[in-house]
Parts: structure tokens; C-alpha cells; sequence
């Protein structure tokens, strides 16, 4: 617990190597994760999470590196977790979000990390909620949370950031797809990027069409503010800022942060069991009555209900 404890103020002292240890033994499920968590938990609560997220090809590093930039002017420490495609090989983050954005590398007010998916759906990391709080407790005034960019099924963002912030651009149909996808319900703010491109004027007017088919909700209702960017260039992100500025003020005076992080916590619990729960179905009998209960199934001698009921019973 001594060494745990150092870690943790080295963390929070800034120590880049000792957030990345921290985030390792999350990543890696360390039988030490447990005291890890307990120890944290009372140093979170503080950071701003913000999440960015949007089809392949809009400029979502590009942008995390200006907003990264924006908030560094401030003086605030910024952490970013950029979400890449698994290795099939090593299981690794692909891509490398790190080689994005060199330019932050040798900023100690700034920690960098790509975490692979490894499988999960949905946009983020398995261990992304976890990373956060290590995060948060390290001292970080703001997380960036950028998702793996495969589509538009990246919803899991909403559960976890203090604002969504969904990017799309000019010329790849994403207004339309936005639609058809859902997508706009989970936007606190919309960026359309590189809007120095031809189509820039369509995308908005398309976001704006579709927001206006949106059902109208009862109590307070944040309106989505549609920014334009051009982040290569720098333009726009002082706008890009000032909007997150507003749904964070909104957030506090309608109470809905703290109700997001409600929502938070109780999806993180949910997780942290149902994964326990997965563990000790397969232990039950070392496997063995599952298998015996899917034979009774496939040859029509159960139901999968009742099936599902003797297994669980042997919990």
C-alpha cells in the first residue's frame, strides 16, 4: 500500500511515468486495481470530461490537439485518452493518437494515451471509465476523450463525458447519416469541421433540419450550438471553446452535471458487476453446466429461459 500511495502522489505531483503506471494496472485488470480504486475515488470529482467523437476522417486529433492547446493557454493540465482499433496482433492501440499530436509531447502540463478497444463496442475502451478517474484524481483540470471513429455507433461517449461533442464535415453525407444514425441525440455541441470547404454551408443547414424534427423535451433543454472550424488551421476553436464554457455553466446551474455524473457512476457499477457476473458463470462447474444446459437447448429439450435460470441458480 506504501508503494501504491507513492504512485499516487507522484501521479499527482505530475509525474507522467507514475498516471501511466496507474492506467497500466487498470488496463491490465492488476489484481491491485481494487486498492487502486479505493485510494482514488476520494481525489475525483473535479475534472471536466469532455468527449469528442464522429466519423473517420473529420479531424477529431486535430481538434482534441487545438482544444488541447486552448486550455493549456489557461493554464489548466489536460489529459487526453485517445480511443484506437486493437492490434490483431498484439492488441495494442493501432493507430497511436500520440504521434498526432507531438507537438504536446514534451509539455508536462499534458498526458497523452492510446488505449485499444480491444473488442468493445460502442467507441471506448473497456477500461475508459477507470482511465478517467486516475485522470481526475492525478489533478488533470480537464479530460479529452476522443472515440475510435469506426461509424456512427459511438454512444457510449454520452455515459461517460460532461459534454459530447460530435464532429462531422463537408462532403461526406455526415449530416444526413448524423440523422439516421441517432447520433444528434447525443451531441452537446456540434463542430463542423474543415468549413472552409465547399459544402460547409449544407452541413449546417442539413444539422439544422434534423435538429428541428427533434421531439421537444419537457424542463430545461440545452439547444446545440453548431461551431465552424477549420482546426488544421486554428480557426474557430476560441468559438469551439466558449461553447463548451456554456454547456459546462449550463450543466451546473440546471444541476444536470451532477446528474450526469450520477449516471456515470451507476453505469460504472453496472459494468464493474457485470463483468464479476460473466467471471462466475464461467467458473460455474469449470464451465461444464453451461455446456450441458446449451446441448439441452439445441436439441430442443429446454428453453433457454429455463436454461438461463438453472445456471444463474448455481451462482
Amino acid at each position: 500500500m506504501s508503494n501504491l500511495s507513492e504512485l499516487i502522489e507522484q501521479a499527482r505531483a505530475g509525474r507522467a511515468r507514475a498516471v501511466a503506471r496507474l492506467i497500466s494496472l487498470v488496463e491490465d485488470d492488476s489484481p491491485e486495481l481494487r486498492t487502486v480504486a479505493a485510494a482514488l475515488s476520494p481525489l475525483t470529482g473535479r475534472a471536466r470530461v469532455l468527449g469528442l467523437t464522429g466519423p473517420p476522417g473529420v479531424g477529431k486529433s486535430t481538434s482534441t490537439s487545438v482544444l488541447v492547446s486552448a486550455f493549456r493557454a489557461r493554464g489548466l493540465r489536460v489529459g487526453v485518452l485517445a480511443i484506437d482499433p486493437s492490434s490483431p496482433f498484439s492488441g495494442g492501440a493501432l493507430l497511436g493518437d500520440r504521434i498526432r499530436m507531438h507537438s504536446h509531447t514534451i509539455d508536462d502540463g499534458v498526458f497523452i494515451r492510446s488505449m485499444a478497444t480491444r473488442g468493445a463496442l460502442g467507441g471506448l475502451a473497456t477500461a475508459t471509465p477507470q482511465a478517467v478517474r486516475v485522470l481526475d484524481a492525478a489533478g488533470f483540470d480537464v479530460v479529452l476523450v476522443e472515440t475510435v471513429g469506426v461509424g456512427q455507433s459511438e454512444v457510449d461517449i454520452v455515459a461517460l463525458a460532461d459534454t459530447t461533442v460530435v464532429l462531422l464535415a463537408p462532403g461526406m453525407g455526415d449530416g444526413i447519416q448524423a440523422a439516421k444514425a441517432g447520433i444528434l441525440e447525443i451531441a452537446d455541441v456540434f463542430v463542423v469541421n474543415k468549413a472552409d470547404r465547399d459544402g460547409a454551408d449544407q452541413t449546417v443547414r442539413d444539422l439544422r433540419h434534423a435538429m428541428s424534427l427533434g421531439r421537444r423535451e419537457l424542463g430545461p433543454s440545452w439547444r446545440q450550438p453548431i461551431v465552424r472550424t477549420v482546426a488544421s488551421a486554428g480557426e474557430g476553436v476560441d468559438d469551439l471553446v466558449a461553447a463548451l464554457d456554456s454547456h459546462h455553466d449550463w450543466l451546473v446551474a440546471h444541476g444536470e452535471l451532477e446528474a450526469r455524473r450520477l449516471r456515470r457512476a451507476e453505469r460504472e457499477i453496472e459494468a464493474i458487476a457485470v463483468t464479476a457476473l460473466r467471471a462466475r458463470l464461467s467458473g460455474v462447474r469449470g464451465g461444464e453446466a453451461l455446456s450441458r444446459l446449451a446441448k439441452q437447448v439445441a436439441a430442443g429439450e429446454a428453453d433457454p429461459y429455463t436454461a438461463a435460470d438453472q445456471l444463474t441458480a448455481g451462482l
